[in-house]
């Protein structure tokens, strides 16, 4: 046994980072080619409106993610299993993200390419969306509450994986085909590529067992017939108040890790170091969540104090960092926006806990991925926000006041959470 956890746990969590190593691939390779992609999609006349346009890609998968989660959740992962749902969910999600490769341009078939586009984002934000509740919940419901902190950060790390992975791929890609190359075909090479972490996942998820927790609602015959009712029924301020933290949170994190990769294209870094870069940041990130889970689970305070320390820290260094990071420099951008990434990442690194904690067995993977998805609503806009607001305010300012509002929601909805874990019951067995 390796940290007190036996094979068929470790499976457990393994096959869930891999969903999350998936997501983090598929996310990031979208934003990494968001700006050549944006030409290739929409008319090169309508300017900044066709960036805008392409990065609000994100808010088409985003508001599909709660709906994905919602419907998976509830007809698969509360009633068959949360293992069943995750087999599912892995390979749509992997088809659909590797299908980008084979859209046609603006030029080819006109105003059919973006509707193309957003139909494909739209069904993978599906599929997406169950990933998080159902692979959530299978990790957590698998562990022990003494290590659930640690263990769910490093189920929450395997996103800023998949961003490490892909920001390598895209970096050798774009040295292999060179700029010009890159822009006519090296963008659909990068989109196949998901088809293989999309593979992998599936093959371990069919080796791992469903969670003994649903097993036991199983036997007992406490599988309830419709799980979204009782959710809305018995937790909604539950919801309420984690749609305000993950709204927030998931705001600032597409207004940065998402961003990150535009900032750099922007500021006339070359593509190759651009992809070197956010690898960088991307590979800090990872001991951020491992560590902040780390302590979390030494300090003993549960989940909530943790993260409200680290979300404080974090909003209070914003300005400083954005400041320094649009200096033109590789170097400077690169290291002040890993600090941010570190800090960030520390925040998520309570969060799956937490949110599994928040919900009953007998809804948990409806319940968690709602909540967690229905936030990433409000992200899936940040970008093209911060593009739209800059026309009049600057980059800089237009990047600072997104995020200091999401930062504040983000916080207050921390304050008024309800603390999930005492040291003493498991709240994940109710």
């Amino acid at each position: 046994m390796v940290y007190g956890l036996n094979k068929q746990q470790w499976l457990a969590i393994f096959s869930t980072w891999l969903g999350w190593l998936m997501d983090g691939y598929t996310s990031i390779a979208y934003a990494l080619v968001g700006v050549i992609i944006s030409k290739i999609f929409f008319p090169s006349s309508i300017g900044i409106l066709g960036l805008i346009a392409t990065f609000g890609g994100f808010a088409v998968g985003a508001l599909a993610r709660p709906i994905g989660s919602l419907v998976f959740g509830n007809y698969i992962g509360d009633k068959m299993g949360r293992r069943n749902m995750l087999v599912i969910t892995i390979l749509g999600f992997s088809l659909l993200a590797s299908s980008k490769s084979l859209l046609p341009s603006y030029e080819a078939v006109g105003i059919l390419a973006p509707i193309l586009l957003y139909v494909i984002l739209f069904a993978e934000g599906m599929f997406a969306g169950a990933e998080y509740g159902g692979g959530t919940t299978l990790a957590l419901e698998s562990v022990p509450a003494e290590r659930r902190a640690f263990i769910g950060s490093f189920v929450q790390s395997g996103f800023g994986t998949g961003y490490f992975i892909i920001s390598l791929v895209y970096s050798l890609l774009y040295s292999i085909y060179g700029s010009s190359g890159f822009q006519q075909i090296g963008w659909r090479v990068l989109f196949a590529t998901c088809i293989i972490p999309g593979l992998i996942t599936l093959i371990i998820r069919r080796i791992t067992d469903e969670s003994p927790i649903f097993k036991e609602m199983e036997s007992k015959r406490e599988v309830v017939k419709i799980p979204i009712k009782n959710l809305f029924a018995s937790s909604y301020s539950s919801v309420l108040i984690g749609l305000m933290i993950t709204s927030g949170l998931l705001y600032i994190n597409t207004a940065t890790f998402s961003f990150y990769p535009s900032v750099l294209t922007l500021e006339n870094i070359p593509g190759s170091l651009v992809g070197i870069s956010v690898a960088i940041i991307n590979l800090i990130s990872l001991f951020g969540v491992w560590i902040g889970g780390f302590i979390a689970d030494k300090i003993k305070r549960g989940r909530k104090f943790p993260m409200l320390l680290y979300s404080i820290i974090f909003v209070a260094l914003i300005y400083p960092i954005l400041y320094l990071g649009l200096s033109k420099s590789f170097s400077l951008a690169t290291s002040v926006f890993s600090i941010q990434a570190f800090l960030e990442a520390m925040i998520f690194s309570t969060l799956p806990a937490f949110l599994a904690e928040q919900f009953s067995k007998k809804y948990r993977t409806t319940g968690v991925g709602f909540t967690y998805n229905g936030g990433a609503i409000a992200g899936g806009f940040a970008i093209s926000a911060i593009f739209a607001l800059s026309t009049s305010l600057g980059l800089l300012y237009a990047w600072f006041l997104n995020m200091i509002i999401a930062g504040i929601i983000m916080i207050i909805g921390i304050v008024l959470a309800k603390e999930t874990y005492s040291g003493k019951q498991d709240p994940i067995i109710e």
